[in-house]
């Protein structure tokens, strides 16, 4: 059983930086596809980066150069680092772990976390 816990999540000003953390126990797929997911009050939850086995890279118009996905192996454990933050950005993020697919669909991701709360000031 995969279990994934988020953190990092916080308040900062717009213009500061966060680095989301989620900790992977169980994991031991070699193929995957591992993402990030946010969702803001009232708001439709998104696919903000995935990352899959072979280290391709997907991020959403919205972060694109401003937001990094990465991967430790090792850990295993899954990394957002969001630069240049703006208030649009606040939501709750949450990472998810597929087998197969980088799907942008958040309900087809085999397992999902309880997720970490990032909030942007203006």
């Amino acid at each position: 059983q995969v279990r994934l816990v988020e953190s990092g999540g916080g308040s900062v000003q717009a213009g500061g930086s966060l680095r989301l953390s989620c900790a992977a126990s169980g994991f031991t797929y070699s193929s995957y596809c591992l993402a990030w997911f946010r969702q803001a009050p009232g708001k439709t939850r998104l696919r903000v980066a995935s990352i899959s086995s072979d280290g391709s890279t997907i991020y959403s118009d919205s972060v694109r150069g401003r937001f990094t996905i990465s991967v430790d192996k090792a850990m295993p454990a899954l990394f957002l680092q969001m630069n240049s933050l703006k208030p649009e950005d606040t939501a709750m993020y949450t990472c998810a772990v597929d087998r197969a697919y980088c799907s942008y669909v958040y309900d087809n991701y085999d397992y999902r976390g309880q997720g970490t709360q990032v909030t942007v000031s203006s």
